[in-house]
């Protein structure tokens, strides 16, 4: 009987590698957890910045204040600014250079960015939207919390001030922070001749999509890598 050497023993294959659990998870679409978790945090974010909005424009100035869309798009149409339709008030500081509510009427985006292009801003807010919900869909799991969380404000964020647009025909802002505190150095903003470190009125909406969007970016950081798969190596007997 003879028997095999060891050395001619065929080698042991090498193990596979470790499954990738986020392969063979579910799909947020069909996880109700985690359509209650983004419509949740997107209607109840929404009716923050609401709430926050009407309760600023009816204390800050020290008298209601009531926005009136004809007026506003009656200005805007002879490319006047909004201030008259604000009543003169001091800001309400709340914690000196730290934070401060002023009431500003906001022709533009999110720091007042492409004033007068409202239409605009409604039609891109829509697409925001639904790329949102894509996102939702398609590149999350049901336990993307973190993601589902930022896409809930962002949609927050977005659907408030598109509904200030549509409502009254501009946004309003109110939130002030770091007024006074200025850049080192004299430097300043582009069209900000004041040097504030934060020169721009904001509101809620606009905190929400901030963080709504950090959210995101540190979601995808801390996604899994995709696996790489290990090319094999060619067969030395394969050229005989």
């Amino acid at each position: 009987m003879n028997a095999t050497p060891a050395s001619a023993e065929s080698p042991t294959p090498p193990a596979p590698p470790p499954p990738n659990p986020a392969a063979h998870e579910l799909p947020a679409w069909r996880s109700g957890w985690s359509w209650a978790l983004l419509l949740s945090v997107s209607i109840l974010g929404l009716a923050a910045d609401l709430a926050s909005k009407s309760l600023a424009f009816a204390r800050v100035a020290g008298e209601p204040v009531t926005i009136d869309r004809a007026d506003v798009v009656q200005l805007m149409s002879h490319d006047r600014g909004l201030e008259t339709l604000l009543p003169f008030h001091a800001p309400h500081v709340v914690l000196p250079r730290v934070l401060e509510f002023q009431l500003v009427l906001n022709k533009g985006a999110v720091f007042g960015l492409g004033a007068g292009k409202r239409w605009l801003f409604v039609v891109f807010t829509a697409l925001a939207v639904a790329i949102g919900l894509w996102a939702f869909g398609r590149w999350t799991h049901a336990r993307d919390r973190l993601s589902h969380l930022a896409i809930g404000l962002v949609l927050a964020g977005g659907l408030g001030n598109v509904y200030d647009r549509i409502v009254f025909a501009c946004v309003r802002d109110f939130i002030h922070p770091l007024p006074g505190v200025r850049l080192p150095f004299g430097w300043h903003w582009p069209n900000d001749p004041s040097g504030e470190v934060w020169p721009w009125v904001s509101n809620v909406a606009d905190l929400f999509l901030i963080l709504g969007v950090f959210g995101l970016m540190l979601s995808m950081w801390r996604a899994p890598r995709p696996e790489v798969k290990p090319v094999p190596a060619p067969d030395a007997s394969s050229g005989q």
